[in-house]
């Protein structure tokens, strides 16, 4: 198992090493500031469950209520209807950039009771609101539930995947458009998905060489200002255009990540190493104890007496040193602590000891 992982580290410092940069579109390091998705949530009742529902939740009850009395059916005070077969729920969705009203938007449905399972319910109509607190959307439609629960009569229970949550495809209708911003903004602003001052540079450099002139500038290590014209048909002409631009991103600071749940060890090919040299070995103690009886002589005044008998035994495996020589790489690191037999818990404390001894020069993250 050690050994595979090994080897998969191999090669990817092989991959790494040989495209430590390369070419990569703008449009997949980042986005222009004001074309984002926009988070949607909302409350609603899901109907028409076959007795799975949240029976007396106070949520559903008022949520039920407030249903019937959209149609203009006002239910007697101190009447509550039977809610084996509703369920109160939440219901999130995504509004992409540039939604227009009529669009429609897959939603998700969770149970927010106890309701036992969502199959065969359908949502009735909920509005989907922004943080602003204004409705965007309207979700309504049957859901597909990939879970199952069963409960039979004698206790026992049976479930699959997560039966008190669905998606409706298509269930959400927009009702309102977001405004970007970036038709009539100072400058257009592209931020990268991971900052970095070099590759900060590069993207401004790229834009510049692609449409002359200086109107790309980098002014930290995320975002980049364009100078353009306002309007919304220019600028989305313009943001075309540079989006399919290609740039050279730089290479990955050196990092190394643990799980130390899993054992689990990821080393990028950046990692380098200076002069150190590391053993690594186990000891075991063994204590064995083996009490032995005494029992007197007939018809004598002694008394039965336990004698104990310990036996202590000490194994120290022996592992040889190895020594790293400066600017050791990932392939030179993995295979010096694969010579010794390190296990995956072995590599987790050689790395951190190599940190800590400064002879690591980089991130470790451990999860």
């Amino acid at each position: 198992m050690f050994r595979a992982l090994i080897t998969f580290l191999l090669c990817l410092s092989g991959v790494a090493l040989s495209n430590a940069s390369h070419a990569e579109r703008i449009k997949d390091i980042g986005t222009f500031q004001g074309l984002r998705a926009n988070q949607l949530t909302g409350y609603g009742i899901v109907v028409g469950l076959a007795g799975t529902g949240d029976d007396s939740l106070d949520y559903s009850t008022l949520g039920m209520k407030g249903v019937a009395s959209r149609f203009g059916l006002q239910l007697p005070p101190g009447v509550n209807p039977s809610l084996k077969n509703a369920a109160a729920v939440m219901i999130t969705a995504e509004l992409p950039p540039f939604a227009k009203p009529g669009q429609r938007l897959d939603v998700t449905i969770s149970a927010l009771g106890k309701a036992k399972s969502l199959r065969g319910g359908t949502l009735v109509m909920a509005p989907l609101l922004g943080a602003d607190g204004q409705i965007y959307a309207m979700a309504q439609g049957n859901l597909a539930v990939g879970g199952l629960g069963i409960d039979a009569a004698d206790g026992s229970k049976l479930t699959i995947n997560v039966p008190t949550a669905g998606r409706i495809p298509g269930g959400g209708t927009v009702e309102r458009s977001v405004d970007a911003g970036f038709a009539n903004s100072p400058q257009l602003r592209f931020d990268l998905a991971d900052g970095d001052l070099t590759t900060s540079q590069r993207v401004a450099a790229a834009i510049n060489r692609s449409l002359g002139g200086d109107i790309a500038r980098s002014i930290d290590a995320t975002t980049i200002t364009i100078d353009a014209a306002t309007g919304a048909e220019s600028r989305t002409a313009l943001m075309s255009r540079i989006e399919n631009l290609e740039v050279d991103t730089a290479d990955a600071p050196a990092r190394v990540v643990v799980n130390a749940r899993t054992g689990t060890v990821v080393i990028n090919g950046a990692v380098r190493i200076a002069p150190v040299a590391v053993t690594h070995g186990k000891m075991t103690v063994q204590v064995d104890e083996k009490p032995q009886i005494s029992q007197p002589n007939p018809f004598s005044k002694g008394e039965t007496a336990v004698q104990q008998n310990s036996a202590i035994k000490v194994e120290q495996e022996a592992r040889p040193m190895f020594e790293l020589q400066p600017g050791a790489s990932l392939a030179e690191i993995v295979k010096a602590v694969n010579a010794i037999g390190a296990s995956p818990a072995d590599l987790v404390a050689i790395l951190e000891a190599l940190k800590q001894a400064g002879a690591m020069k980089a991130e470790l993250v451990v999860l």
